[in-house]
């Protein structure tokens, strides 16, 4: 979307009123929850639900911020794998039809709109409509459950680049995973909880160690947050109860067994009986790299 096309965003509050007069279009704005804390929610994002006329949210979002939406119509269109959910394009047709009708609506997703979440295919869908939007970015899970976990996804020494894929099938991440050369990186996987066995296999097959650390943080940055850390060929067992529908992150790679020593947000620990080679980490924590 360049400059000359993007349209005037909503006005602030308290002069609300000045882009609902008749004659003018509505707008949307994609926003990003973050990963579930309400103090993680942008200022902008949390001005936008406050100014929302019809708001249209994620499954995961939780309550605590979809009420910030004081004035709005509510409507979960959920995507949860297993579980009814909302096609794609009657969404597309939901927030066209009420951008139409001079509303303000704010399409809500979890993390961050433009990761994994169907974000361009929304603005792509709004462009083509002729309908004005913005995007307002969110704090991803990707980054922010291993933070709160104590891991950083890059360390000096240890990782100088990381990368996210969906867990959700696969087809999704095999292609991926089967490239990325073993230890070369930081590897989270997003909506991956059922299928962490098979993700383990992937990145055995590519040669990684079974030894590789890992972890799998559960509900970040909620008062229910779990974090489990082990070995690569451990992932597969790992005793989580995922029967909750928590979102969880996969973080593979020698910066999970930081978790160990960094701490993080206070949360249950689920740890296996061995957690690989420390001493290995430890010493190129020690090392001074380019990264």
């Amino acid at each position: 979307m360049t400059s000359s096309m993007r349209p005037t965003p909503p006005a602030e509050p308290g002069v609300r009123g000045e882009t609902l007069r008749r004659g003018l279009p509505g707008f949307v704005s994609l926003v990003g929850a973050g990963p579930g804390d309400p103090e993680l929610l942008t200022l902008k994002a949390a001005r936008r639900l406050a100014e929302a006329d019809l708001l249209l949210y994620d499954g995961l979002v939780p309550t605590e911020i979809t009420a910030r939406a004081t004035r709005a119509q509510h409507f979960c269109v959920s995507k949860r794998a297993g579980r009814p959910s909302v096609d794609q394009e009657t969404i597309h047709q939901v927030m066209v039809r009420g951008a139409r009708r001079g509303k303000r609506v704010v399409r809500l997703k979890n993390g961050d709109p433009f990761l994994l979440g169907r974000g361009g295919e929304e603005a792509l869908a709004l462009r083509a409509a002729g309908i004005p939007f913005e995007v307002i970015p969110g704090i991803t899970a990707a980054v922010a459950a291993p933070a709160l976990a104590g891991i950083p996804v890059t360390h000096r020494g240890l990782a100088a680049g990381f990368t996210v894929v969906s867990g959700h099938a696969p087809a999704a991440f095999e292609p991926i995973l089967g490239a990325v050369a073993p230890g070369s990186m930081t590897v989270i996987v997003l909506m991956g909880l059922r299928n962490r066995g098979r993700v383990a296999e992937t990145l055995l097959g590519r040669g990684w160690r079974p030894q590789t650390p890992a972890a799998i943080v559960l509900a970040a940055s909620t008062p229910e947050m779990r974090v489990w850390t082990g070995r690569l060929d451990q992932l597969g067992i790992a005793p989580l109860d995922a029967s909750a529908g928590a979102p969880g992150t996969i973080v593979v790679g020698e910066v999970a067994y930081l978790s160990t020593l960094v701490g993080g947000t206070p949360a249950r620990t689920l740890t296996a009986a061995a957690v690989a080679q420390p001493e290995r980490t430890l010493e190129r924590v020690g090392k001074q790299g380019n990264v």
